[in-house]
């Protein structure tokens, strides 16, 4: 079921300590258990299963429980040991799992969708399980009475959701209720936001900021709390960012994509926001026109020239005055992008020192979740596979310690 790889951490990356295999299809979402040495798994394969760490340094499941369809997403309370399934079908499955993690009880069945579940939250101050579907709607429902308390629908499907507050206001005798809640459909500014769908999100109370991946390679840090509206760029991945967790205490964001790339950004450093693209029919550096200014390669007897944009400054610049190639991780450029000549002049060898780490994780990343006090991580995906990682060297957890045999 489980090979283990090694149980202390060698150099400063990610070691792996344990392989788990054994679902026969895709696995959505995998939770680690705190303070016990074991792991929690959804999967396309319907079934939910409780891994244990044995003596013999092996995970086996301690539960095995299949249900009547796929498991898309997962929530897991772990105070109150209470578990919330999403599924295919649209429907959100309660179970409460005993104290020794070898017995798994049905609580409730929440209709909450007409269609798949693609991510929800489980709140346990209100008592509400808020969640988004396939069938373009996000709903919260009461856990107490199993009754739907509000429904709204978009144009689109959300592909993920963050719930991080609930404000509950008594005046006159009267109850209002503001929900705050970040849901991404699509953002399509090309100056501010992603161009492509978003597909993590993850929110951070104490700073009040909110990190979102998305298919378009990049990661965008929404400075919430600021209230300037103010966005950090991120690019560091070759491939769509499927996986977002920032580490409050170290100022670390990691990130994880479908290509098991794993990038930790060093947040707790200053860092410059992007310029938006400007318009331009010409060149703002050689004035000469773009194909789409007819009247101006008309006049000049010129052909029209293609638009780029200079990552630094923003302007719109042809390809002749925008040569050049440099990275800028101050603005979250750590692979080379294009700049144009004179922005690169400015660029001093000390603004190319790179302000993140790269490393593998060898496996398709479509879901990862992190213990930072015990520096641990654990990744899943496609290809059936979960990883558990000792992140210790590489994030700088305080507490150096990793999974320990039973």
């Amino acid at each position: 079921m489980a090979a283990e790889i090694h149980s202390r951490p060698q150099n400063s990356r990610p070691v792996l300590l344990n392989k788990i295999e054994g679902h026969s299809d895709a696995v959505n979402a995998a939770v680690l258990i705190p303070k016990e040495d074991g792991v929690i798994t959804v999967s396309e394969d319907r079934t939910i299963r409780v891994w244990l760490k044995r003596d013999s340094g092996q995970y086996w499941p301690s539960i095995y429980h299949t249900v009547s369809s796929p498991c898309s997403c997962m929530s897991y309370h772990h105070d109150s040991r209470r578990i919330f399934i999403g599924q295919d079908n649209g429907a959100i499955v309660e179970f409460l799992l005993s104290e020794d993690f070898n017995k798994m009880n049905h609580v409730k069945m929440y209709p909450a969708h007409q269609n798949r579940v693609s991510d929800m939250v489980f709140s346990l101050e209100s008592e509400w399980v808020v969640s988004t579907g396939h069938d373009k709607s996000v709903s919260w429902m009461c856990t107490q009475s199993g009754s739907m308390l509000g429904r709204h629908y978009f144009d689109s499907w959300a592909s993920c959701l963050q719930y991080p507050s609930l404000c509950v206001c008594v005046r006159a005798g009267q109850v209002s209720v503001c929900i705050v809640m970040f849901i991404f459909i699509r953002i399509t500014s090309w100056g501010k936001g992603h161009f492509l769908s978003v597909l993590s999100l993850w929110w951070d109370p104490v700073q009040r900021l909110l990190f979102s991946g998305a298919s378009d390679h990049s990661v965008i840090m929404w400075d919430i709390g600021g209230l300037k509206g103010r966005t950090l760029l991120l690019q560091g991945h070759h491939e769509r960012v499927q996986a977002v967790r920032y580490l409050q205490l170290t100022r670390q964001l990691v990130s994880c994509s479908a290509d098991g790339g794993v990038t930790v950004w060093n947040m707790d450093t200053p860092r410059e926001e992007a310029p938006q693209w400007l318009d331009s029919d010409s060149c703002q550096k050689c004035e000469q026109p773009f194909f789409w200014n007819v009247k101006q390669m008309w006049d000049s007897k010129t052909i029209g020239l293609r638009q780029h944009h200079c990552r630094k400054c923003g302007k719109a610049v042809c390809g002749k005055c925008s040569s050049k190639r440099t990275t800028y991780p101050v603005m979250g450029f750590e692979f080379q992008v294009r700049v144009c000549d004179t922005c690169y002049d400015t660029v001093k060898d000390e603004d190319r020192t790179a302000l993140a780490t790269f490393h593998e994780g060898k496996h398709n990343i479509a879901f990862m979740d992190m213990d930072p006090s015990r520096g641990l991580m654990v990744t899943c995906g496609s290809d059936r596979v979960i990883k558990i990682w000792d992140m210790t060297q590489v994030v700088g957890c305080s507490i150096a310690t990793g999974f320990s045999p039973r």
